[in-house]
């Protein structure tokens, strides 16, 4: 079941490795333990129809995260051991998850049932994202951004929570690679190429005569070389994180190597952009499921080196396989507002307001919602669903329009697009806070149609160079009384977005990872975490969870 149904971001299956024999007694539970410690195992999950002994049959490793199902059938008592060996992990420091099909089945039954398989798939999720952040690195090109928190990563908080390294790499890095020629030609020459045939130029707002004069020399890249700058630029980023061999037969040894990422950010703003071409296209192209090469695995790269959303992001896409939008959380536009300013009365989704996700160009293009299911209906899909069809959409729905000289003085592309389709997606945030520590908050909803012209105006009075989504989040839960209330209460400037209503699965992997969920709007019923929670409270689960993560402790500690 797992194998069948889970992939890997490379789009291989995910691997289940079966212990050898039964497992009754302490001797066969070292024998497991000992085949399990060769084979990378991240998660166990405990199977058991009947009564074993639980103290003696438990996963005592502490570096694993696990799970047990009990079988729910009179004749045999699982549900009984599942309760003892909750409690023995519960006494020994250990949380697991419990797992209890809610009918009773025949003791000859062996199907799984629905409630069952929903568990073990949200655990199995969660543990597949927890080992693939390990021993993984989160590479920073450049440092904080404009002075946002975000971007300060601390190195404590990947170490700790997501058993991941922190790399720093100086911007001056990509000029060096840009000046010495340390990339692959052959490649730049395909996605030069590339660029040229589909990534459109749109407008140009632009009017450098009324700017400043050290506004105006700011910019070093003339106009008719920056796509050049800029797929060079994106081309390096990608290696900086996951290395390229062909550097290695050019000479360029340790460059070849990179920095064994998983994600990572660029700083841009200010030190960067305010003479140089901006890095939107790279972080919008990185993020999405296809470049020059086809269709791949997205990566998550924040803009402005926001490592906290940038995490979100990372999250997000473990979790759905499915790439991430970076967005500023702009504005939040009332109903009464927006017919105030436009005339038109919001309605569907949108009835009770939406908030404008809107950043400078760096959102991946399936933001773009082009790509279609089989119904015909605009969605976001893994990167091995995305046909050509998907891709050329995706592409057709994007334009690059010139970067805001405000902004950037530097110049560059911006990318542009306005999410037409009404998808279903979950924006997430991870916050620090002192006394605290890192926090998540997670938002479900829809995106929303609104009519072009009035999409229009909204743009305008923010910045028309800019990709739009507009936000419905579901309300009616506390902390999402309204739509204004979900504005307020989110914790930074920044949050990631993903396709489907995944709130429950980040629920799931954030209680693996010890980090506390202060905002969501996920039913009660489908929140997913180690029995040894219930032990600091039933009845505020959100409280719980809180003291349950603050007394853990993270996970690699």
């Amino acid at each position: 079941m797992i194998e069948s149904e889970l992939k890997y971001a490379d789009g291989t299956p995910v691997q289940c490795v079966i212990a050898d024999t039964n497992i009754g007694g302490g001797a066969e539970v070292a024998r497991c333990a000992e085949k399990f410690s060769t084979e990378n195992v991240v998660a166990t999950l405990t199977v058991t129809p009947c009564w074993c002994y639980g103290t003696e049959t438990m996963d005592l490793d502490p570096n694993t995260i696990k799970a047990v199902w009990g079988f729910n059938g009179t004749e045999r008592p699982g549900a009984v051991y599942l309760a003892a060996v909750m409690a023995a992990y519960a006494q020994r420091g250990l949380p697991a998850f419990s797992i209890y099909g809610h009918d009773v089945q025949d003791s000859t039954d062996t199907s799984v049932p629905e409630d069952v398989k929903e568990k073990i798939l949200r655990f199995a999720k969660g543990a597949v994202a927890v080992g693939q952040m390990k021993d993984k690195a989160y590479v920073n090109i450049g440092s904080v951004a404009m002075g946002i928190a975000g971007s300060d990563a601390q190195a404590s908080f990947f170490q700790k929570y997501l058993g991941m390294r922190t790399e720093w790499v100086d911007m001056t890095e990509i000029l060096r690679r840009i000046k010495l020629e340390i990339y692959d030609e052959e490649e730049f020459e395909i996605a030069r190429e590339w660029v040229e045939n589909n990534c459109k130029e749109g407008l140009d707002i632009n009017d450098d005569e009324s700017l400043q004069e050290n506004i105006r020399k700011s910019k070093v890249v003339p106009y008719e070389e920056e796509w050049d700058f800029c797929v060079k630029h994106a081309m390096i980023c990608k290696d900086i994180l996951f290395g390229n061999k062909k550097l290695a037969d050019k000479g360029w040894h340790e460059e070849a190597l990179g920095r064994n990422g998983i994600a990572g950010g660029f700083q841009g703003q200010r030190q960067w952009t305010d003479w140089l071409p901006n890095a939107d296209f790279t972080e919008a192209i990185l993020a999405s499921t296809f470049d020059w090469t086809g269709a791949r695995a997205p990566i998550a790269f924040a803009t402005e080196n926001d490592t906290l959303n940038g995490t979100a992001m990372l999250l997000g896409t473990l979790l759905t396989n499915k790439a991430p939008i970076f967005s500023d959380v702009r504005t939040y536009w009332s109903p009464e507002s927006v017919e105030r300013v436009t005339g038109h009365k919001l309605s569907g989704v949108a009835e009770n307001g939406v908030i404008h996700l809107i950043n400078s160009g760096a959102s991946c293009l399936d933001g773009s919602g082009a790509a279609q299911d089989e119904e015909g209906n605009g969605t976001m899909k893994e990167f091995w669903n995305m046909t050509e069809e998907d891709i050329k959409a995706c592409l057709e729905a994007t334009d690059w329009r010139a970067a805001n000289h405000q902004y950037f003085r530097g110049g560059g592309f911006s990318s542009h697009f306005i999410t037409e389709a009404e998808m279903p997606i979950t924006m997430i945030r991870v916050n620090i806070v002192e006394g605290v520590g890192p926090t998540l908050q997670i938002a479900e909803g829809y995106t929303a149609h609104i009519p072009e012209d009035v999409s229009k105006v909204l743009e305008d009075r923010t910045d028309t160079t800019w990709p739009t989504t507009w936000f419905a989040p579901r309300i009616g839960m506390k902390g999402f009384e309204t739509v204004y209330d979900v504005m307020a209460n989110w914790g930074a400037n920044h949050g990631a977005s993903v396709h489907g209503h995944v709130g429950a699965d980040i629920i799931t992997l954030a209680s693996m990872l010890r980090i506390p969920v202060v905002m969501h709007n996920v039913e009660d019923e489908n929140v997913f975490r180690p029995h040894a929670f219930k032990g600091f409270g039933t009845k505020d689960l959100e409280g719980s969870d809180l003291r349950a993560c603050a007394y853990y402790g993270p996970l690699y500690k």
